[in-house]
């Protein structure tokens, strides 16, 4: 992808009109500096480290449990690049230099043209600016970045919630984990009695739900939630019903927000401008495209006459 894009700038640079020959040129030369090629390949080394987690988190249904042992891998690897993935990284910056005959600075010169004080700039070399200034600091914000988003309370809250996935025949339900749940993190929607009998629902559960065959089949917890109600075993189960709803409001993709913020920018232009509530019933039929589909012309329009009385007849 590199070589085309040199290839058509060096085209543009020559064949092209007067504008483009000045950006032709001005992009070329930033393009075969060194300074690009060290943060093109720092960026390379951190998208190919994140693209698993990026893909799984866009998923729309996402094992919790799967999500966070990405989060946990990724982590590593990122912080493992930090510590020692320096002599590599700088190893293929020369070597993708060399190749494309791209002047490679001195690593032990006086990098004078940052800014320091004047005593410490002689003390800088070229070396620890791209290692510590670059390398180093870019990493840092992307550690920064995922711990900021999955913090170690987040990861245990996601993590103790997939006890309640049904998924594999309920593979990963854990009693234990579901109490320590509503201990930590829900002490406010349950009272002390109310924690007591949740124990012993817990035990009933695991003889009675878990064993039912109409229950195995299951893949998520929203489908859980909806046979409990289904067959009226949300009656029987009221508090796990309840901690079913709860976890249920976890936002662990962030998919459908993206989708709406996509979606808005196609929907409102600057040319095509509309009221906030207009624009939300707008967005909700482009989005849930798969619901919308299974409405017709003719239920929406009388769906419509039976809202009141109208003197034009449909």
């Amino acid at each position: 992808m590199y070589n085309a894009t040199i290839t058509v700038l060096e085209h543009l640079a020559v064949e092209g009109s007067a504008a483009q020959r000045g950006d032709a040129i001005y992009t070329f030369k930033a393009m075969m500096s060194f300074d690009f090629v060290f943060i093109l390949h720092v960026m390379k080394e951190l998208m190919g480290i994140t693209d698993k987690l990026c893909q799984a988190l866009q998923q729309k249904s996402q094992d919790i449990l799967n999500a966070m042992c990405l989060v946990s891998s990724t982590k590593t690897l990122i912080q493992k690049l930090r510590d020692f993935g320096w002599d590599s990284h700088f190893e293929k910056v020369k070597s993708f230099c060399n190749t494309l005959k791209i002047p490679i600075p001195d690593m032990s010169a006086s990098f004078a043209d940052l800014i320091r004080s004047r005593r410490q700039m002689d003390s800088v070399t070229v070396e620890h600016h791209y290692r510590v200034d670059l390398f180093n600091a870019i990493i840092d914000y992307q550690l920064k970045e995922l711990n900021n988003r999955f913090s170690e309370q987040t990861t245990e809250l996601l993590v103790l919630s997939a006890a309640l996935n049904p998924n594999d025949a309920f593979k990963s339900y854990n009693a234990d984990d579901i109490y320590n749940l509503v201990e930590k993190f829900y002490p406010s929607d349950f009272s002390t009695q109310e924690k007591t009998q949740l124990e012993y629902e817990l035990q009933h559960d695991e003889f009675d739900v878990l064993k039912d065959v109409n229950f195995q089949m299951l893949s998520t917890v929203g489908e859980l939630c909806q046979k409990l109600v289904k067959s009226g075993k949300s009656n029987s189960y009221p508090l796990i019903d309840r901690m079913l709803r709860l976890v249920l409001t976890l936002p662990v993709s962030t998919a459908t927000t993206e989708r709406a913020f996509s979606a808005m920018k196609i929907i409102k232009t600057r040319l095509r401008n509309m009221e906030d509530d207009f624009l939300k019933d707008y967005m909700i039929v482009y989005i849930e495209d798969e619901i919308t589909e299974k409405f017709t012309s003719n239920e929406i329009v009388d769906e419509f006459k039976c809202i009141q009385s109208r003197r034009v007849h449909f």
